[in-house]
């Protein structure tokens, strides 16, 4: 019987391409975007949406009605020059922050809220050490985080913030207002509006997307 090696080769050119297909993500990011990795506790992350079709939003962000106040609608915009951003911009602020350590991504929630599970490579700086209304502030914690954290200098008595780092922050989502209470304090204290970021969907849009998180 004689063998015809070229449709053979084509047969099998074309189970691979299949292959490969197969292993593609079905649920991306976007059309070109599959994934991005992260650095989390000196382990590697990737965060990707979730490919189970089934799947469906983790029940701490099922609710739909929280009283208000606290938990009331945000603006989009929290202040003049402050950078509100999206899933697509988050995880572009992640994947920089990888190789960029003037970058900073801030969970600014509670500790309570924060080990239920977070965006991959955040810190949680909560809003309670920043906000000085808050009934737990401390100065001296809130100044060691701008000079240690935040790269923020000073001198004669006076923050100078032209080396702080850009700082992103997020909270629970358009409903919370931790993050934003963090961001008023910031700019009150100086910091520079434009080196600041603000994920509005918070982890609420974040588990709608089935995005990755882990738990410190």
């Amino acid at each position: 019987m004689k063998i015809n090696h070229w449709l053979v080769g084509a047969a099998l050119m074309s189970a691979a391409g299949f292959a490969v297909a197969a292993d593609e993500m079905k649920v991306k990011v976007t059309s070109s975007l599959e994934s991005v990795t992260v650095e989390h506790d000196g382990e590697t992350v990737e965060i990707k949406r979730n490919q189970d079709p089934d799947n469906r939003i983790h029940e701490d962000y099922q609710q739909t009605s929280r009283e208000c106040p606290p938990f009331c609608v945000q603006p989009v915009e929290i202040l003049p020059g402050v950078h509100t951003i999206g899933e697509i911009e988050m995880l572009e602020m992640l994947e920089a922050a990888r190789d960029d350590d003037s970058i900073l991504i801030i969970d600014s929630r509670t500790p309570d809220w924060y080990e239920k599970g977070t965006i991959p490579s955040a810190v949680n700086i909560p809003w309670t050490q920043l906000h000085p209304e808050a009934s737990n502030f401390d100065p001296f914690v809130a100044e060691t985080l701008l000079l240690d954290e935040f790269g923020v200098k000073k001198e004669d008595g006076l923050f100078d913030f032209r080396d702080a780092k850009t700082l992103v922050l997020f909270c629970n989502g358009p409903w919370c207002g931790q993050s934003p209470t963090n961001i008023r304090a910031l700019v009150g204290m100086g910091y520079p509006a434009d080196k600041i970021y603000w994920y509005r969907g918070g982890m609420q849009v974040w588990h709608v997307m089935g995005l990755t998180t882990v738990e410190p």
